[in-house]
C-alpha cells in the first residue's frame, strides 16, 4: 500500500470523460490527493507552458488523459495530431523522468489495423490506418522511451454520462429520430470511462507499478450496431436502429475492422475484476436519466 504522506497525482483532460470519472471517485481515495488540469491550464500546444507547470508543481504520478481526439479532422491536421499526441507525451515523459514521477498515457485500439480475427494482446503487431492512430501510437514509443517509469493503458470505444461519446449521441438521436442507422462492420468492445478510473486507482492503490504496455476494455466483443441496439433497449426506444456497412457511412479517416483487446495481462499483474460491456452500460444510462439526459 501507499506510504503516507498523500501520494499526489496530477491528471490532464480534467474536463474530459475520464478525467470527470476520476474527479468523481476520488473522494473515496483519501491518501490520494488529484490535481486536475484543464486545456486552459495545461495546453497541449504549448511546450513552455507545459515546462513551467512541471517545474512549479510537484507530483508523484501523473495520467495522462488529454488528447486530440477528432479521429476525422485529424486527417486534415497532421501536423497538430502528431504535436498534442505525440510530441507533447514525450516532453511531459522527459520532464518526469528528470523528476522520478511515474507517468500513465492513456492510449487507443486505433493503433491496430483492424486485420486480426482473434483479441489481440500488447504484444501484436501495430499498423495504424489513420492518422490519429499513428499519433497516439508514436505518444506510446515517445513515453516509454523518455521515462521508463511509464504505463500505456490502451483503451477501445470510451463512453461516460460526461463530455460526447456514442451512447449519448445515440440516446439523443433516438428521441429527434424515427430511424438511425449504424454501422455493423466494425468489431470491438465499448470501455465505460467509470470502469476504466475505477481500475486506474486500483492500479495506484497497489503500490505494485509496472512499467509497459496494458489493454483495458468492457469484456465481451460486439459492433457499433448492436451496441446502438443495446442502447434502444436499455433505454425503451422506438426508433429503429438500421445496420449499415462501413462503406455506406464514408468518414475522411478509416477505422479498424476488428480491435477487440485481450486484457489477460491487466487481470493477471493487478487483480483486476472486469465488468462486461451490457452490465456497465445498464450504470451509465441510469446515471444519465438521473440527468435528465
Amino acid at each position: 500500500m501507499l506510504r503516507p504522506p498523500t501520494y499526489r497525482i496530477t491528471v490532464t483532460g480534467g474536463n474530459g470523460q475520464l478525467g470527470k470519472e476520476l474527479a468523481r471517485i476520488s473522494t473515496l481515495h483519501p491518501r490520494l490527493q488529484f490535481t486536475f488540469l484543464s486545456k486552459e491550464e495545461f495546453p497541449l500546444e504549448d511546450f513552455k507552458k507545459i515546462e513551467s507547470w512541471l517545474h512549479h508543481h510537484e507530483t508523484d504520478l501523473f495520467i495522462h488523459c488529454a488528447a486530440y481526439t477528432a479521429v476525422d479532422k485529424a486527417e486534415s491536421e497532421k501536423e497538430k495530431v502528431f504535436l498534442v499526441n505525440a510530441e507533447a507525451p514525450g516532453l511531459i515523459a522527459e520532464l518526469l523522468s528528470k523528476k522520478k514521477a511515474r507517468l500513465i498515457y492513456i492510449s487507443t485500439d486505433y493503433v491496430f489495423d483492424g486485420t486480426s480475427s482473434v483479441p489481440l494482446t500488447e504484444l501484436a503487431n501495430t499498423n495504424p490506418i489513420n492518422l490519429y492512430g499513428a499519433s497516439k501510437l508514436e505518444g506510446e514509443r515517445l513515453v516509454l522511451k523518455n521515462n521508463p517509469a511509464s504505463q500505456v493503458i490502451r483503451t477501445s470505444w470510451l463512453y461516460s454520462a460526461f463530455g460526447h461519446n456514442f451512447v449519448k449521441t445515440m440516446m439523443r438521436l433516438m428521441k429527434e429520430k424515427e430511424s438511425v442507422s449504424v454501422v455493423q462492420d466494425q468489431k470491438g468492445s465499448p470501455t465505460y470511462a467509470g470502469d476504466l478510473a475505477e481500475t486506474l486507482l486500483q492500479m495506484i492503490e497497489s503500490d505494485h507499478f509496472i512499467p509497459g504496455i496494458f489493454h483495458y476494455s468492457n469484456e465481451g466483443e460486439t459492433n457499433w450496431f448492436e451496441f446502438a441496439l443495446e442502447i434502444k433497449k436499455r433505454t425503451g426506444s422506438l426508433c429503429e436502429v438500421f445496420p449499415v456497412p462501413s462503406t455506406g457511412y464514408p468518414t475522411p479517416a478509416r477505422r479498424p475492422a476488428y480491435s477487440l483487446m485481450d486484457k489477460s495481462k491487466i487481470k493477471k499483474e493487478y487483480g483486476i475484476y472486469i465488468p462486461d460491456w451490457q452490465t456497465s452500460l445498464v450504470i451509465c444510462i441510469d446515471q444519465l436519466k438521473k440527468q435528465g439526459v
